[in-house]
């Protein structure tokens, strides 16, 4: 199979897991082809994510750099698959790479946790009030761009829906409550939204009050999603310039130390029901 020269993210974070694998066994790319058959330029494209692997040789692969961790290797075996394409794909042409790698990050996490400040979570927006942001992007966006993110945003929702919807918690402060996207009406439906969606058993929503003392933030989007055992969480950000995605160990230490503090410091889901209450009703 001739290598792709656009992985995706998930196919990137399975090289770079076998990657890590391969160097704490302490063997070069070279030494470690010689073991396994391959070429080390072979080595190198599944490395790269630009070669397909499938599971049993992700479990070769373990084997030869001593890697005993079953739950990981399974994990990872868990990734391969070839190249088969999810909903997201057909967006590749249309949007930002990142928000498609996202899509697909999400798609497949076992556990989803977030913490925005300005912002309503996108998996917990309507249709309305996501229209509307897509109307302060600057440079100003096409009618048909905003057309194809919105879709996108509102087919990413379909991971809390359904007979095995992903677990989900986010923290939002009081302001992204208050930011009146898209005029009064808008603002009161997506209020009205988060409190019909904070009754769902698997959807948890904690906000931090103004006044919160220990808020530990800094005003920039976090998603941190948990991956089928720990080593394969990541980070997402949001920034300027578009999605960006951390996976380093102390990385993900960090940005889950900053999500766990933000959710403590949160209200309870009881209390920040009842404040998103009273704010949709001084709309």
């Amino acid at each position: 199979m001739p290598p792709s020269t656009t992985p995706t993210l998930r196919q990137q974070r399975l090289g770079t897991e076998l990657r890590k694998l391969r160097e704490r066994s302490g063997l070069s790319a070279t030494a470690a082809a010689g073991l396994l058959g391959l070429k080390q330029a072979q080595i190198s494209n599944i490395e790269s994510g630009r070669y397909a692997v499938s599971a049993d040789r992700v479990r070769t692969f373990a084997r030869t750099y001593s890697c005993g961790d079953a739950e990981l290797i399974e994990a990872l075996a868990a990734m391969t698959g070839g190249r088969k394409r999810g909903w997201w794909d057909e967006y590749r042409s249309h949007l930002p790479s990142g928000l498609v790698d996202l899509a697909e990050l999400e798609h497949f996490a076992s556990e989803l946790r977030v913490a925005l400040v300005i912002h309503i979570p996108a998996l917990l927006q309507t249709t309305d009030h996501a229209r509307a942001l897509f109307r302060t992007v600057f440079p100003p966006l096409q009618q048909y761009e905003i057309e194809h993110r919105l879709t996108h945003r509102i087919k990413r929702q379909g991971i809390l829906h359904g007979a095995e919807p992903t677990t989900y918690t986010a923290t939002i402060h009081e302001a992204a409550l208050r930011m009146g996207f898209g005029g009064r009406d808008v603002a009161a439906t997506q209020l009205k939204h988060l409190l019909g969606m904070s009754e769902l058993s698997h959807v948890t929503i904690r906000v931090l009050p103004f006044g919160e003392a220990n808020f530990h933030g800094t005003g920039q989007g976090i998603d941190y999603v948990a991956g089928a055992v720990p080593q394969l969480d990541t980070v997402q950000l949001d920034t300027h310039h578009g999605c960006e995605f951390l996976d380093g160990e102390a990385q993900l230490a960090k940005y889950r130390s900053v999500v766990d503090h933000m959710e403590t410091s949160a209200l309870s889901p009881e209390a920040s029901r009842d404040l998103i209450h009273r704010i949709a009703q001084e709309l």
